[in-house]
């Protein structure tokens, strides 16, 4: 026994830094860092094929963990699928289908608080929870990331914000320190990664959860370094007027990887990576001035470009090394992963619909089937085609049955990627399946969220 004890005490000093204690590895109660850029094409980063964008700290996670090939946003644009990955469930079940506005109805909208979402739950498991960055699923304090379980918050709660000003789109001061408007200077994105280190920092000792949410890349493309030259937003007939260019674009990415690396650094100088998993990903496809090759179209579409996105994940003694999976997944899966690897119950009334993907991830068990859906009501931007604006996808195994406001299509997309050959007259069967299996989806959705709550 007295030998037991001597190797404890020495695995004890052996995990204390220059900063003083760090947690006991507890392989039940791993931390979380959940980093999510905005906006972002899938080839954006130079894992998933960028030359002209650097970033080393993305891609080292990458090098350092798994790479998969086939995840999806459950939305093509922010809001939709930042509610799924707080609820584990279908954005469409709450009636958040498109993003929120600054418009007085859109101010009076948000994602109902159930006591269920993955913040409340993990911070009932005695977790340290926070959200830094954007929030994007409510104005008022009944639908803030403090009734949904972050016990802090630091960030801006609309769509895209000026990264020098802290302002909306109109104009008006969109930084909060929890439910305080806050004036703290700095360009977003570093104040982002300044508090999110903080947070890990005030919170070492004892297991945390932080979703990091980068406004890069989102619109205005303002360049870090630059506060005197930077555009603000202008609109015009709707459509963003920013004569930004591709490499002003790069910057702004090139900083949050700088970011990401800072927090990487911070995990590493606290003793805390053995037992963090870090996930990364992107909230949907790239804007105008995004890569989303080799996929076709981008943000607000159904479209590969618009839905596929980037996800790596790290979990040192878990996940081996320099991995590359082809296993489907989708963000609510993250929600599942997140609350299953950190062993947090779940009640049986939170109903999650993503799955635990860990098991495939760690290779004890092979890719697992998937059938996922999407549904996209919100105006197509550019277009004043009310008819463009309806959009449904289901991705079945390899096959994916895609309506576009105009025509039935089906693709074959484990082998055209860029969906290009239309299969619907050859594989009339599929087709079918598909089309049914959407059907009873929608069906199953609308009448959720229009059932008394």
């Amino acid at each position: 026994m007295r030998r037991v004890a001597l190797a404890l005490s020495v695995f004890a000093l052996a995990m204390y830094g220059a900063t003083g204690a760090a947690q006991v590895v507890d392989a039940t109660r791993p931390n979380v860092v959940l980093i999510i850029t905005d906006d972002v094409g899938y080839g954006d980063f130079g894992s998933y094929g960028a030359t002209d964008i650097r970033t080393p700290h993305i891609d080292g996670l990458a090098r350092d963990g798994v790479r998969l090939t086939d995840f999806y946003a459950n939305g093509s644009t922010c809001t939709p699928t930042r509610a799924a990955l707080m609820s584990g469930r279908y954005q469409q079940r709450v009636g958040l289908e498109v993003p929120l506005t600054g418009t007085p109805i859109d101010r009076e909208t948000g994602l109902p608080a159930t006591g269920r979402s993955l913040p409340q739950l993990l911070k009932n498991n005695g977790f340290a929870t926070a959200l830094i960055g954007k929030w994007h699923l409510g104005w008022k304090q009944e639908f803030s990331p403090a009734a949904h379980g972050f016990d802090y918050f630091f960030g801006f709660k609309s769509g895209g914000t000026d990264y020098y000003q802290h302002t909306n789109r109109q104009g008006q001061p969109d930084l909060f320190e929890n439910d305080s408007l806050v004036e703290v200077p700095g360009y977003m994105t570093d104040l982002i990664t300044d508090r999110s280190i903080r947070f890990i920092e005030q919170n070492r000792e004892r297991p945390f959860f932080v979703e990091v949410a980068y406004n890069a890349a989102h619109w205005p493309y303002q360049r870090p370094d630059a506060p005197s030259t930077a555009p603000r937003v202008a609109w015009n007939g709707g459509i963003l007027n920013d004569p930004a260019t591709r490499a002003d674009y790069a910057a702004i990415l090139e900083r949050a990887d700088d970011g990401v690396g800072r927090i990487l650094a911070a995990l590493d100088r606290l003793n805390l990576s053995r037992n963090t998993i870090v996930i990364f990903t992107n909230d949907n496809g790239g804007e105008s001035l995004s890569r989303n090759a080799p996929f076709f179209h981008n943000k607000a579409t159904l479209w590969e470009g618009g839905i596929r996105v980037p996800a790596v994940v790290r979990w040192p003694g878990r996940i081996p090394a320099g991995q590359v999976s082809g296993q489907v997944g989708v963000t609510m899966d993250l929600t599942a992963s997140i609350l299953a690897a950190t062993t947090t119950p779940v009640p049986a009334e939170a109903k999650l619909e993503g799955i635990d993907l860990f098991p495939v991830l760690e290779g004890r068990v092979p890719e697992i089937e998937r059938t996922l859906f999407w549904r996209d009501t919100g105006l197509v931007p550019g277009s004043s085609d009310p008819v463009s604006a309806v959009q449904f996808a289901v991705r079945s195994g390899d096959w994916k049955f895609f309506f576009d406001g105009h025509r039935d299509m089906l693709f074959n997309v484990r082998t055209d990627q860029g969906e290009r050959n239309n299969l619907i007259a050859e594989q009339r069967e599929i087709a079918r399946r598909l089309r049914s299996l959407l059907g009873t989806w929608d069906e199953d959705v609308d009448a959720e969220f229009k059932r008394p709550k």
